[in-house]
């Protein structure tokens, strides 16, 4: 029996070494299953075996496969051991990466407004329902912003922050581990939060805020629950961040649509206000009409309150425009409008169409003749088409791309190069302004505006 014992050890002792030596094959939930039948049936097969002697009579060699089956069933639980420590953390760490992602794909279209109460109160309710904290919070620099969870009815936002833990953290940009009551520093008595994690929200490198855990005891403070806040803290600062390039990029904008309102075509100022000074001997109520319609006209330029006008309203700027123009060319300008009425109520951005009128009209017509302008816009499908024509000597293929290009094309300050980016800024490269351009016979400027909701939207549609 001696040899048996031997032959069956060497094989247990074989089996797993071959098994920790290849182990990255086994560690699947349905191995480990496998696992614990082979053993309990291996184990208990044995030890029948060895009853069944004992009963025979044959005591040392029942004894010894008692004794056997208890070491194969040890043997093949301790190989599933460490299949269960080598795996667990892997499968810990997957399943915590998977749950931050989730989150925040979920507290993303709050973040990207910015961090203040509103968009906290959203994410710290997100949060809450999808972690297993007693109670989440968040700060900016000097107050709580949002606390969901156990203790709301003490813990309020609008709350100026206590925890001395809490400010540290925003002091330092360092995470703070709380584990007492008294660290927290609730003043509740029988306030059931006694731990908590602090970790520091940033934007661009600066701190900004704070996210806070809070568990019932120190003992939840896990090196995993500890993980999962620094990285949902991570991806919420950079959602913030984005948020901030957002607010940036809105601010540019509309600075340079008001620095383009604030310009002003000397050329078209001087021109209307010697035409009114004609009228002014010959016809003293269009001169005084005109004045009116002048300063309105100017007032509109300089105090739109939006960045985003209607197809309706743009059209109304511009022919507030023509009137001058009107006014100054007689009836040797000829204007002709034909606006799809299922297109008036179209967003699109405001000083589009007028600064293409305006250069239609001063180079329209031959030398000396009538100067034709026609403007029309369509829907088709997704979008609006807007087409500015005149009737002018066209241009050579150079200028039509030199155009385009800053510093050229100027008409009242904003040059079609303007008018361009400005589309391509919000739209994309395919909403580029295009020129079709035939000697002799004219040039066609055609704009494309989509319809927002549709497939393309502009980035400041909200504005």
């Amino acid at each position: 029996m001696d040899i048996k014992y031997c032959i069956i050890t060497l094989l247990i002792i074989r089996g797993k070494n071959m098994v920790v030596k290849h182990r990255e094959h086994f560690e699947t939930d349905k191995f480990k299953r496998q696992m614990i039948a082979v053993g309990v049936f291996a184990g208990f097969a044995t030890i029948l075996l060895g009853w069944i002697l004992l009963f025979l009579g044959v005591a040392f060699e029942g004894w010894g496969l008692i004794f056997l089956g208890l070491l194969v069933a040890l043997a093949i639980f301790s190989v599933l051991r460490i299949f269960i420590e080598k795996s667990e953390p892997e499968h810990v760490k997957a399943l915590y990466s998977h749950q931050i992602f989730e989150m925040a794909n979920a507290t993303l279209p709050h973040l990207r407004t910015g961090l203040n109460e509103k968009s906290a109160g959203e994410v710290a309710r997100i949060l809450i329902k999808n972690t297993d904290a007693m109670a989440i919070a968040l700060t900016n620099l000097v107050t709580v912003l949002a606390f969901s969870g156990v203790g709301e009815d003490h813990h309020k936002a609008g709350a100026p922050i206590l925890t001395e833990a809490t400010k540290e953290a925003l002091k330092h940009d360092e995470l703070r581990i709380l584990e007492s009551k008294d660290e927290i520093g609730c003043p509740v008595s029988d306030c059931p939060l006694s731990a908590a994690i602090v970790v520091p929200l940033e934007t661009r490198g600066v701190v900004a805020g704070t996210l806070k855990f809070y568990y019932p005891d120190k003992k939840e403070l896990t090196e995993s629950r500890i993980t999962l806040a620094e990285g949902l803290a991570k991806l919420l600062s950079i959602q913030l961040e984005l948020s901030e390039i957002d607010k940036q990029e809105e601010l540019t904008y509309k600075a340079e649509l008001k620095a383009l309102q604030a310009q002003i075509n000397p050329h078209f100022l001087f021109n209307t206000l010697n035409t009114i000074a004609s009228l002014c001997r010959t016809d003293s109520k269009k001169a005084r009409m005109l004045i009116i319609q002048f300063a309105d006209f100017f007032r509109r330029s300089l105090e739109r309150e939006s960045d985003f006008v209607t197809l309706e309203e743009e059209i109304d700027y511009v022919n507030s425009y023509l009137l001058f123009e009107k006014a100054r060319f007689g009836q040797s300008l000829n204007i002709i409008e034909e606006i799809d009425k299922k297109a008036l109520g179209v967003k699109m951005p405001a000083l589009i169409i007028q600064p293409l009128v305006e250069n239609a009209v001063k180079y329209g017509g031959t030398l000396g003749g009538h100067i034709k302008v026609k403007i029309s816009a369509q829907t088709h499908d997704s979008e609006v088409t807007i087409q500015v024509w005149n009737n002018g000597k066209g241009m050579k293929k150079d200028e039509k791309g030199e155009i385009l290009f800053s510093g050229l094309g100027k008409g009242m300050g904003i040059g079609l190069s303007n008018v361009n980016e400005r589309l391509k800024s919000l739209y994309g490269e395919e909403f580029s302004l295009d020129i079709q351009s035939i000697k002799d016979k004219g040039t066609r400027v055609t704009v494309r505006i989509p319809i927002l909701g549709g497939s393309h939207e502009a980035k400041s549609a909200d504005s």
